[in-house]
C-alpha cells in the first residue's frame, strides 16, 4: 500500500478527532494494515490554513487548534510551508491524494461542502466526508463524478457516525435483497423521548440536551427531523439505489409531542420513537421521517438515550438490527479512518 497524503478541509471537533486517532494509531495501522500516511494540508474557515508537501506535525496542529492560534503560524518554523490558502486552493494546489471534507453541514444547500467535494473529485482526488449535505443532495452526481475520474467518494460517517451501517449493508449483507430499512438516526430526539418517558417535560429535557451538548442552541435540525431526513435520503440512494432528494420525503419531528402523548403510549404497551424509514414499493420506494408508537417488543423500542439503531429487512436473514453510537468526535473519526483505509486498499 503506497503512502497516502491527506488534506483536511475543516479542523473543528471532527477534524481534530481524526488527527488524534491517526496520531495515536500510526504504528498499529502500519503494522496491521500496512497503512502509511502524511497530513500535508489543513484548511479551516476560522482557524486558517497550512500546507507542507513533506507532511505536517500532528501534535503541533492540535496544539495550535487547542490554543486558538492561527494554523498559518505553523509556517514561522517551516520555510517550505505555505499559509493562507482558502479551501478550494488547498484542494486544487496541495499534493494530497485524499480530501477529508469536514466542514459544517448545510442540509438545504449542501454548501460549502458540495463545492469542495465536486472540486476534489474533478481534480482526481479521493474524498471522504462525514458531511450529510453533499451525500443527501447530490449522491448520484458525486458518485458518477468519482467514477469518471477513477477515484472514490466515501461517506460512511454520514448516517450513524462510527457505526458502520453503509459498509454493513454493502459488504456484510452482500447477496441479500434489502426490502426495507427502519432506524433511529438522531440521538438528540431519542434522548429527549427517553427522558420524557421518565416524566420530564419536553422543554426541560431539551434544555438538558443542550447543556449536555446533544442539542445545538438552535435545535431545529434535530427536533424537527431534518437531520434524520438527510440520513434516510442517503440510505435510500446508497442502499436502495434510488435518486431522491430530502424534499421528496415527508418529514415530521417530535416538538409537538406532549407528556399526555407519552403516557398514552405507555398505557398501550408502546413508546414513541422518531423513525426514519424507507421501503421498496413497486418500481420505487416509500420513505418518511415521523414519530411512531412502537410496541415494547419491537427491536428499536429498547434503544434508549442518545444511541442510534437501524433495522434492515432482508430476504435471507429476515430483520437484522445494528445498534451503536450515532455521533461523537471519536466515533466520527473512526468512520473517516475506515474510509481512509478503504481508499488505501483499493488505491
Amino acid at each position: 500500500m503506497s503512502k497516502q497524503t491527506i488534506a483536511l478541509i475543516g479542523f473543528g471537533t471532527v477534524g481534530q478527532g481524526l488527527v488524534e486517532i491517526l496520531r495515536d494509531k500510526r504504528k498499529m495501522l502500519k503494522k496491521e494494515y500496512d497503512y502509511e500516511f502524511e497530513i500535508v494540508a489543513v484548511s479551516d474557515f476560522l482557524k486558517g490554513s497550512i500546507y507542507c508537501p513533506d507532511g505536517l506535525d500532528m501534535d503541533k496542529l492540535l496544539d495550535l487548534a487547542t490554543a486558538g492560534k492561527e494554523l498559518g503560524s505553523y509556517a514561522q518554523d517551516c520555510p517550505g510551508c505555505k499559509a493562507g490558502w482558502d479551501a478550494l486552493t488547498t484542494i486544487r494546489e496541495s499534493d494530497a491524494d485524499v480530501i477529508c471534507e469536514l466542514t459544517y453541514t448545510d442540509i438545504k444547500t449542501g454548501g460549502p461542502a458540495l463545492e469542495h467535494v465536486r472540486t476534489a473529485l474533478a481534480a482526481g482526488k479521493h474524498v471522504t466526508t462525514s458531511n450529510k449535505g453533499p451525500a443527501a443532495l447530490a449522491c448520484r452526481e458525486l458518485s458518477d463524478l468519482a467514477a469518471a475520474n477513477n477515484v472514490q467518494f466515501l461517506i460512511e460517517g454520514t448516517v450513524m457516525s462510527g457505526t458502520p451501517v453503509l459498509n454493513f449493508a454493502k459488504n456484510s449483507l452482500a447477496g441479500c435483497e434489502i426490502s426495507a430499512i427502519q432506524g433511529i438516526l438522531n440521538g438528540t430526539t431519542n434522548f429527549i423521548l427517553t427522558k420524557m418517558e421518565e416524566g420530564q417535560s419536553y422543554d426541560d429535557v431539551l434544555k438538558e440536551a443542550q447543556e449536555l451538548g446533544y442539542a445545538e442552541a438552535d435545535p431545529t435540525a434535530d427536533v424537527e427531523g431534518h437531520d434524520a431526513l438527510a440520513k434516510v435520503t442517503i440510505l435510500a440512494n446508497v442502499v436502495m439505489g434510488e435518486n431522491v432528494k430530502p424534499s421528496d420525503i415527508p418529514c415530521q419531528g417530535i416538538s409537538h409531542l406532549t407528556q399526555d402523548d407519552i403516557q398514552k403510549a405507555q398505557t398501550e404497551g408502546k413508546r414513541w420513537k422518531l423513525i426514519s424509514s424507507v421501503k421498496k414499493s413497486g418500481d420505487g420506494i416509500e420513505a418518511s421521517v415521523a414519530p411512531q408508537m412502537l410496541d415494547f417488543s419491537h427491536p428499536l423500542a429498547e434503544v434508549s438515550g442518545s444511541t442510534n439503531a437501524i433495522t434492515f429487512t432482508t430476504d435471507l436473514l429476515g430483520d437484522v438490527t445494528v445498534v451503536g453510537p450515532g455521533a461523537g468526535k471519536e466515533a466520527t473519526g473512526f468512520a473517516l479512518l475506515s474510509d481512509l483505509l478503504e481508499i488505501g486498499r483499493k488505491g
